[in-house]
């Protein structure tokens, strides 16, 4: 990561005590002694999970690994996520392998059935939908989508299973931008870092000791091949970090941004503004004389 601005930097000492005991009144206040997290090998989630192993108990903590297809990824991840799991020490039967193939190709095959104007055509196999270089963009958008809500299905299950929340890995970056799906990796019981920038998140990394190699990847929710936060989104985290805080904690505005030096300041916060329905959904009508119960 490059320089970061001085109203950036946070106390990653006094932050990760802030967290943990966060994480602490939620059992508290549930009872629940047990969390599942969904590990991708990012810097988020294995953040998030060297936070869990402060706050609870090693043998209370169950880690899903949901790619694609193992081999469809090179395993790459995979092995990372072996060093992540021997780092925190988490049981290693409390690591769980799911492929998505299976059952995400017979959901397309589903959709497909249904298509009636068309459909079949709009929607491919994934395996042509993540390979194909003539694949609409549109298109793996969706199937990506369809992939991290079903990677929910498996972590709510999973969670029901054995009394457990499931842990979150949104951050406020990925909160402004509207860079998450709803129902997806939007969905979760807690949310440890949603409050930091993912700069933010970079300096607790640091400070937790997750491995350099997590550190320094590009960031990516793993939905395709290739596939990377920065260039589906058009410029750095770096920039939007500084652009997403004058703008949203400092109240400057875009105008005042751009003359500041930062080029994207537009493109950034019509992004946020294009996204901004994620945060108000869903849509209902508030009774003017509701009742407490």
């Amino acid at each position: 990561m490059k320089k970061i601005k001085n109203h950036l930097f946070i106390n990653p000492k006094k932050e990760t005590k802030k967290i943990i005991n966060f994480l602490k009144k939620v059992q508290k206040q549930t009872g629940i002694k047990k969390v599942v997290l969904g590990l991708s090998g990012g810097i988020d989630s294995t953040t998030t999970l060297f936070l869990l192993k402060k706050a609870y108990k090693k043998e209370n903590i169950f880690v899903l690994y949901l790619p694609y297809n193992l081999s469809f990824f090179k395993d790459k991840n995979f092995e990372e996520i072996k060093k992540i799991i021997n780092l925190t020490k988490i049981p290693q039967e409390n690591l769980f392998v799911v492929k998505l193939k299976n059952s995400a190709d017979k959901i397309i095959d589903e959709m497909k059935v249904l298509g009636k104007k068309g459909l079949d055509r709009l929607i491919c196999e994934i395996k042509e939908c993540f390979t194909c270089p003539n694949t609409d963009y549109l298109n793996k958008v969706r199937v990506g989508n369809m992939l991290a809500r079903l990677r929910m299905i498996f972590l709510f299950d999973t969670a029901k299973k054995i009394n457990a929340l499931v842990c979150g890995t949104e951050n406020k970056s990925e909160k402004f931008l509207g860079y998450f799906t709803r129902f997806g990796d939007q969905a979760s019981d807690i949310e440890p870092i949603t409050h930091l920038y993912k700069t933010q998140i970079y300096q607790l990394a640091k400070f937790l000791r997750v491995p350099k190699e997590i550190i320094e990847k590009k960031p990516s929710a793993n939905l395709w091949e290739g596939q990377t936060d920065e260039d589906e989104l058009g410029f750095s985290y770096q920039e939007a970090d500084i652009v997403l805080s004058l703008y949203f904690d400092k109240k400057i505005s875009t105008t005042k941004i751009i003359k500041m030096g930062y080029k994207n300041a537009k493109k950034i916060i019509s992004h946020c503004k294009k996204n901004s329905f994620k945060e108000k959904t869903p849509y209902k009508i508030v009774s003017d004389k509701t009742k407490r119960i």
